[in-house]
């Protein structure tokens, strides 16, 4: 297959090898460009917003990426079929994968990114620390050579002093990664490391490096052309991390002089030019105490957090890669590139932080987000009615704000983040939101163990609802109930408002949240609402609904709330707060938990990687029991109670749906297991 195509035009048309909220960033851009744009899916991603979006879909295979997304041939198939002169990996998947890259070449297909040979020298880590010491950069100190052997690295680890990072070869985006505190710690997490590093890179090789206390990572977005030009685009902070995944990032990075920062660009610049890259790349640097910085990786790629780049500096990355991969030159000299104000992103992810960060699937019954201005800016894969899925990463949204400063740009993300709407799976929302509170974070006292040093308040539980919130939650299901009725059939014998000669009869509702059950009694009026709990006086309201927000003066205190209904459940919005209630159906018999009280269930979707816990001897409460992968993490599931497991229902390697049963797990020694 040939291009097609004179030097320096744009693509008629390009293929995405991706999806996702990236997949359709890209396609946005294309479209603005008059590009036409193919999507490719798979058997979970029929219906998917990208598939919507584009010109023309092609179906690559079964849902599991190794059968789809990782699957060169079928994307280059989906090319030739399609016509499409190029094709855009994305982020992730076969992004950094330097057999992609010359599979396309060889195809006289344009991949848009950098030479086959620039991702080989920085795909393995180990290699392009000898590569950076070479061209000058700053490396941090550590083992980065081909010996393998469990024994040997641990000797090395040993000399270079904990705490030290277990960090995958062929690694990226915190997956096989293992900080290690001391060294009869050492093997476990090795092997742990190594397993996942196999699982998502299909290369278990790993390096050793000490670990900076309290490090900063700040990163360098780069750009190089065919024409010789490298420049930066400035930088990010991306030090707000759990389990080294980045939860927030910002640009311009916070403290940092105008001398750290030259000198820093100045080293990304020759560390993209040692390796004669093309396109949008990341230079990431650990920043120690001192200031002193050390260069960590490159991403040879488009990062997750680009946006906040763009937001500074104005500036169209998907746009730059589009035509630095048809042989233009970069638009723009170094002199031209500017940055103003300041940005933050936050990853809206599809999980439950109270718990632990399980992964949450389901279906999105309801999903808003505060209007695109030039101040707010959701990049999203997904749409009100799309199901979030086991098969791929959980992001739902990244939230992107810009002001003309940090704490105003600070402010933003905070009223962004409460303004998020989400029923139908669990979100993360809580947990950005306190995040984006705290007290280093909105100082900008930055490093990469701040989550985790403050993960006991940030994971705090719920607030506990006052009186309002009760009365609140119940006169929103009221008033949701009594308004889909009454919009449904005008007649008067449709409506339930418990109207009777003479006076309307009173509601009750029953409510439980944080293991207390409370009945609300309701008695409607044509101009207002009189509510109390059970027993206790009513009070006053005056209520105005329109879905879902809802307005009610009570106790003298007019307020705006949204409340939003899934099944049993109610939440109850109010500010940054949310409170969550359970309507208590008093014809519904609960099965309870009852049903499960022997066992230990999956807690989502997920493949079983390993079996722990050895059968018939009795274990402690804690005790590893297995391990689970689900959305491309490994999850430890632990004894609930000290007990004996009396038999596993799942075996290594089997694919599990949510609520399975894993282990048969009973009080008790082994005679009572028996």
């Amino acid at each position: 297959m040939t291009t097609g195509i004179s030097e320096g035009a744009l693509f008629d048309t390009v293929l995405i090898a991706n999806r996702g909220e990236i997949a359709c960033r890209i396609i946005a851009t294309c479209r603005r460009l008059g590009i036409r744009t193919v999507a490719v899916y798979s058997d979970a991603d029929r219906n998917a917003r990208h598939v919507r979006l584009a010109d023309e879909a092609v179906h690559i295979g079964p849902s599991a990426a190794r059968e789809s997304y990782l699957r060169a041939d079928k994307l280059l198939d989906a090319a030739r079929r399609t016509g499409a002169q190029a094709i855009h990996p994305g982020y992730g998947f076969l992004s950094e994968n330097a057999a992609f890259a010359q599979a396309c070449a060889d195809a006289g297909v344009v991949f848009i990114g950098p030479k086959p040979s620039s991702i080989q020298a920085m795909g393995d880590k180990r290699e392009a620390k000898a590569l950076m010491q070479a061209a000058g950069v700053p490396v941090t100190p550590g083992y980065h050579g081909d010996n393998q052997d469990p024994a040997f690295l641990q000797q090395r680890a040993d000399e270079i002093r904990y705490p030290v990072l277990i960090k995958a070869s062929a690694g990226g985006g915190g997956k096989g990664m293992r900080l290690v505190e001391k060294s009869e710690d050492f093997a476990a997490a090795l092997l742990s490391c190594q397993r996942e590093a196999e699982s998502s890179f299909g290369d278990a090789r790993v390096l050793i490096e000490r670990y900076i206390v309290r490090p900063r990572h700040v990163e360098m977005q780069v750009f190089g052309d065919s024409h010789g030009n490298v420049v930066h685009l400035f930088e990010r902070d991306c030090s707000v991390q759990r389990r080294h995944q980045k939860v927030l990032e910002e640009a311009p990075a916070p403290e940092l002089s105008d001398a750290q920062r030259e000198a820093m660009a100045q080293a990304a610049v020759a560390a993209a030019r040692a390796v004669d890259y093309i396109g949008a790349g990341t230079i990431e640097f650990i920043v120690g105490e001192g200031g002193d910085f050390h260069f960590m990786e490159m991403n040879t790629r488009l990062q997750v957090e680009h946006p906040v780049t763009e937001l500074v500096t104005g500036i169209d990355l998907v746009e730059w890669q589009l035509r630095a991969a048809a042989g233009q030159a970069l638009p723009l000299r170094q002199d031209q590139i500017h940055h103003r104000g300041h940005a933050i992103e936050a990853r809206l992810y599809a999980e439950d932080a109270l718990k632990g960060f399980l992964p949450s699937t389901g279906t999105l019954q309801v999903m808003q987000f505060p209007e695109a201005s030039a101040h707010v800016r959701i990049d999203t894969g997904v749409e009100q009615g799309d199901a979030i899925s086991p098969w791929y990463d959980p992001m739902i949204a990244k939230l992107i704000v810009w002001d003309e400063d940090r704490p105003r740009a600070l402010q933003r993300l905070r009223q962004t983040i409460d303004a998020v709407r989400v029923v139908g799976v669990t979100t993360n929302a809580v947990f950005l939101g306190r995040l984006a509170r705290q007290a280093d974070f909105s100082a900008a006292r930055l490093d990469t163990g701040l989550v985790a040093r403050e993960i006991d308040t940030l994971l705090a539980p719920l607030p506990v609802a006052d009186d309002a919130a009760w009365m609140l939650a119940a006169l929103g299901l009221w008033a949701r109930t009594h308004a889909l009725s009454a919009g449904e059939n005008t007649s008067p014998w449709a409506l339930r408002d418990g109207w009777r000669i003479g006076a309307s009869a009173p509601h009750y509702i029953e409510l439980s949240a944080g293991g207390e059950t409370r009945k609300l009694a309701l008695q409607p009026h044509a101009d207002r609402v009189e509510i109390g709990f059970d027993g206790s006086p009513m009070q006053t309201a005056t209520v105005a609904w329109s879905s879902p927000t809802l307005t009610a003066a009570l106790d003298g205190v007019r307020r705006n709330v949204d409340v939003l209904v899934q099944g049993s459940q109610v939440v109850l919005y109010r500010g940054e707060d949310r409170f969550v209630f359970e309507h208590v159906d008093p014809l519904h018999q609960h099965a309870g938990a009852e049903a499960h009280a022997g066992a230990v269930i999956a807690p989502m979707p997920g493949r079983i990687v390993e079996l722990l816990a050895p059968v018939g001897t009795p274990i402690t409460k804690g005790t590893p029991l297995l391990v689970m992968e689900a959305m491309k993490m490994e999850h430890t599931l632990q004894a609930p109670h000290d007990g004996v497991v009396k038999a596993f229902l799942a075996k290594q390697g089997d694919l599990v749906a949510d609520g399975a049963v894993l282990v048969d797990f009973v009080e008790g020694d082994a005679e009572s297991a028996a």
